[in-house]
């Protein structure tokens, strides 16, 4: 697969690379505090980094220390994480900080297994603590250092593969080994993202073209291979906006779902698309709500894609001349509603009824 004058090669370009050309600027780069290195990795576990950097900035920003995240109230550590998606991190970063500030004093874990053992802390995560924030040689395998070595070392095993995970995660610790652990995690990361790119890479001017096995056997496309196919499940759901003298019922989302620990009006999850009328004869809908109300709006659907399902809600603004007997539920005043933090299709919906809010 690969012999050492190969990454020899491989690690000598990379470092130049790295050294002349790579002018990607990001504010966690070179950061040494491991909170910060730990914060920014967190938020761009399933998020772009275009994205990201604006929650980064508002995070650090409002919570300068681990211990005021410790002492932070949830549903304003969701409010400033809503719209970022991908919710058990905020949920598991509220409980990293709590550990770190409450059991460890403050103090961060300073090895790769301590690191390991936190929660929502992958291999990757842990990897680049370690190598950022303590100089410690292990090598980070994400998205893009998946794609450069599957291409550059030709290698066809899927990444997502037990004995391809095992492939690269091997390859990838000798690639490191000798090396400053900071600079080639980050070099190995910007050259994956700025040049070995998933789509349109810039192998004309690419300084490991010489020996890249993907160029040479134009498999720069085809490479790297996964096996795994992505299953898209499809939900349908109308969000009843139930008003009772200028309040709202609202609830926090517990149950492990999407949104969990987010707030929500009272839904009905439906087996298909379906109209409103189909709902309000339904004996569910029977069951919570009894005439006299007033119908005052039916959205269009809001549709929201998340990695593996396709969500599309239609919200029911709904006057009420009576309240509900539904516990566990709470009225919120309709100009308060924004401080509570809500899934994006919500805030969509705000967002396209200004009068409502």
């Amino acid at each position: 697969m690969n012999n050492s004058k190969e990454n020899s090669f491989f690690t000598k370009k990379l470092l130049w690379w790295n050294e002349q050309s790579n002018n990607r600027t990001m504010p966690w780069k070179a950061e040494k505090n491991p909170y910060k290195i730990w914060l920014s990795e967190i938020i761009l576990q399933q998020t772009r980094v275009e994205q990201g950097l604006a929650y980064y900035n508002r995070f650090v920003t409002q919570y300068p220390t681990i211990e005021k995240l410790a002492l932070a109230n949830d549903d304003d550590v969701f409010k400033l994480w809503e719209g970022l998606g991908y919710y058990s991190r905020c949920k598991n970063l509220l409980a990293t900080a709590r550990i770190v500030a409450f059991e460890h004093n403050g103090i961060f874990p300073n090895s790769y297994e301590s690191i390991l053992a936190l929660k929502g802390v992958g291999p990757y995560t842990a990897a680049a603590i370690a190598s950022f924030a303590y100089n410690q040689p292990y090598a980070v395998v994400d998205g893009n250092v998946l794609r450069l070595l599957a291409r550059f070392f030709g290698i066809a095993t899927p990444i997502d593969s037990t004995i391809g995970k095992k492939i690269f995660t091997t390859l990838a610790q000798q690639l490191i080994q000798k090396q400053p652990p900071a600079t080639y995690n980050q070099a190995i990361m910007d050259f994956g993202a700025t040049v070995c790119k998933p789509q349109l890479p810039l192998c004309t001017t690419c300084v490991l073209q010489k020996k890249c096995k993907a160029l040479q056997q134009n498999e720069v496309s085809s490479l790297p291979i996964k096996t795994k196919k992505l299953i898209i499940k499809n939900r349908f759901f109308f969000f009843v906006v139930a008003i009772y003298q200028q309040q709202v019922y609202v609830q926090k989302r517990v149950e492990k779902d999407i949104w969990q620990n987010l707030w929500q009006f009272i839904p009905f999850e439906m087996p298909a698309n379906m109209s409103f009328d189909a709902l309000q004869s339904s004996e569910s809908f029977q069951n919570i709500f009894t005439k006299p109300y007033q119908v005052k709006f039916v959205s269009a659907p809001l549709k929201q894609k998340l990695t593996h399902q396709h969500i599309e809600v239609t919200f029911v603004v709904l006057q009420l001349q009576h309240p509900l007997q539904l516990l566990q539920w709470q009225l919120q005043p309709v100009k308060q509603l924004r401080q509570l933090p809500f899934p994006r299709i919500v805030t969509q919906f705000f967002e396209n009824n200004t009068s409502f809010t």
